[in-house]
């Protein structure tokens, strides 16, 4: 009867299907690479941008709040001494710093109070 052979292969076609989808492959991967890396440098542009906002509100604030201590002290001053003959101290205290927006992001997130 007939034995079989070992002489039959995967051919000419199975390589030209296996290059065609090794050659997709690579666009494929290349595209994504490409997007990701874009991607990556959204994400540090968008950080960067709300990290000069935080630091301009928060420069702001300090601008403000340094305004109101000036008036204060300087509407003190014009009262004259208090009734107790004591004057109120012009140092101001130097104020706490603010964590960074990266220090922030590292810090556990608190509960919404209610």
């Amino acid at each position: 009867m007939g034995t079989p052979t070992t002489d039959i292969g995967p051919g000419i076609g199975a390589f030209v299907a296996f290059f065609l989808l090794a050659v997709l492959l690579w666009f494929l991967m290349r595209n994504m690479n490409a997007r990701m890396r874009r991607m990556a440098y959204a994400e540090r542009d968008r950080v960067a941008r709300v990290d000069a906002e935080i630091l301009e509100a928060e420069a702001e604030a300090h601008a403000k709040e340094a305004a109101e201590r000036d008036e204060t002290s300087a509407q003190t001053a014009a009262d004259g001494p208090t009734t107790s003959g004591a004057t109120l101290p012009t140092a101001h205290p130097t104020p706490t710093p603010l964590p960074t927006p990266a220090e922030q992001a590292r810090q556990e997130p608190r509960a919404p109070s209610a």
